[in-house]
């Protein structure tokens, strides 16, 4: 019974053994936005076979023969013939580990298998840009992940950089430029020959020089012509004010004196009377010469000077009237009547 039952064993381990694929994981690289196939490489799987796939432990697919039952945990997945997982459109969430085990009809274990699969985008096509003034030339990608420049000037290899941008100067411009990008699912490349000729330089260099010229006569006319246009201005507000500006006036030109009323007159006999005539030096007893500090006055008014050449021209017209001398009133009694003239 022990004989028996050790060869029964051994042959079942054997099996076994021989059915069994090693556990190692297979890295795959997925391209976003497509589907991928992850295909169990030199196993045959038959109509009998059960096929299991897990994802993180976690069962995402499983056919169990033509006749059995068939689970996906999504659309996105689909156990195809020969027992390969299709993920459809690819996310950049479906990376992770990936296994697959194979059942035989009698339950038997056939076959385990682990898939790294990882999930990058294509990288777009390179763009090549270069300046004359400091011998430099970039290439750029837009797109792409884990990816790698390279440069090269004809068949000669400049410079790599595993980023999206690289510089490189130039010592001489004998050949194209190539720049290729690629990932481990795309590669994308572009040729140009870089042209910097001498007297292309010297020519953008004089154009510079001559609108920076132009440029710095065109502010200095702006700047003469906003200063020109300011004392006219200024000198404009000035004639302004002058004219604006009332003349003093003396108070002899102010206008003509009013007219006195009878009564008026009799109150102030001085403005009154009329003056002597010349030759006449006697006075009656009620009659007093008038103070000389009045007289000094009224001199000095009369003998004042002409007004200014505005004030002359604002007095033109008709020459101002002069008061009318009042007759004098009849005298009572005979008190203050004046003598007669001398004969």
């Amino acid at each position: 019974m022990r004989c028996k039952f050790l060869t029964s064993f051994l042959l079942f381990f054997s099996i076994s053994s021989e059915g069994a694929v090693s556990g190692d994981r297979n890295t795959i690289w997925g391209t976003l936005g497509h589907d991928i196939n992850l295909t169990i490489p030199n196993f045959p799987v038959t109509d009998t076979d059960d096929v299991r796939w897990e994802r993180e432990k976690i069962l995402v697919a499983q056919s169990k023969g033509k006749a059995g039952k068939h689970f996906q945990q999504t659309e996105a997945f689909k156990i195809m013939k020969n027992g390969a997982l299709q993920i459809k459109t690819l996310k950049r969430e479906d990376h992770g580990f990936y296994d697959v085990m194979v059942y035989g009809a009698d339950g038997s274990s056939k076959l385990q298998k682990a898939f790294d699969l990882r999930v990058l985008e294509r990288v777009s096509k390179p763009e090549i840009s270069w300046e004359c003034s400091n011998t430099t030339l970039t290439c750029k990608v837009k797109e792409g992940t884990d990816l790698e420049l390279n440069l090269y000037r004809g068949k000669k290899f400049l410079t790599s950089l595993s980023q999206k941008i690289l510089s490189h100067k130039w010592t001489s411009l004998n050949a194209p430029f190539k720049c290729s990008a690629k990932n481990k699912v795309s590669e994308e490349s572009v040729t140009v020959e870089v042209s910097c000729s001498e007297k292309r330089l010297h020519f953008y260099v004089i154009v510079g020089a001559c609108a920076g010229g132009l440029l710095f006569v065109v502010l200095g006319a702006l700047l003469t012509f906003c200063i020109c246009k300011r004392r006219k201005q200024n000198r404009r507000r000035k004639d302004e004010e002058l004219e604006i500006k009332p003349p003093r006036t003396s108070t002899m030109e102010k206008g003509p004196k009013p007219y006195l009323t009878p009564a008026a007159a009799a109150q102030n006999p001085v403005t009154s009377q009329a003056p002597p005539p010349p030759g006449h030096h006697l006075q009656t007893a009620g009659q007093r010469p008038l103070p000389p500090t009045h007289r000094t006055r009224e001199h000095q008014q009369r003998k004042r000077p002409p007004p200014s050449g505005t004030q002359i021209h604002q007095q033109k017209g008709p020459p101002l009237p002069r008061p009318r001398v009042q007759p004098k009133p009849p005298s009572r009694d005979g008190e203050d009547a004046p003598l007669p003239p001398p004969s």
